[in-house]
């Protein structure tokens, strides 16, 4: 996996899914549950490289991970 294609987010998300001991199918599963929309591994990656802008996914799991703006 090549960490420099990620955004900042991205890698702060990626750093607090390690500090879990969590994976990413776990978060897109967890942001589907709280958000009702489809999320998958496509969707999750264009999020966290920054190729697109999901306002209610990024707050889903900034909610979820705890992490602050």
């Amino acid at each position: 996996m090549n960490l420099s294609k990620f955004s900042d987010f991205g890698l702060c998300v990626k750093t607090k899914l390690l500090q879990l001991g969590k994976g990413q199918r776990w978060l897109e599963e967890a942001v589907s549950q709280k958000t009702g929309l489809f999320v998958d591994g496509g969707y999750m990656y264009k999020i966290l490289t920054g190729r697109r802008n999901a306002p209610k996914i990024v707050a889903a799991i900034r909610e979820i991970l705890d992490i602050e703006e």
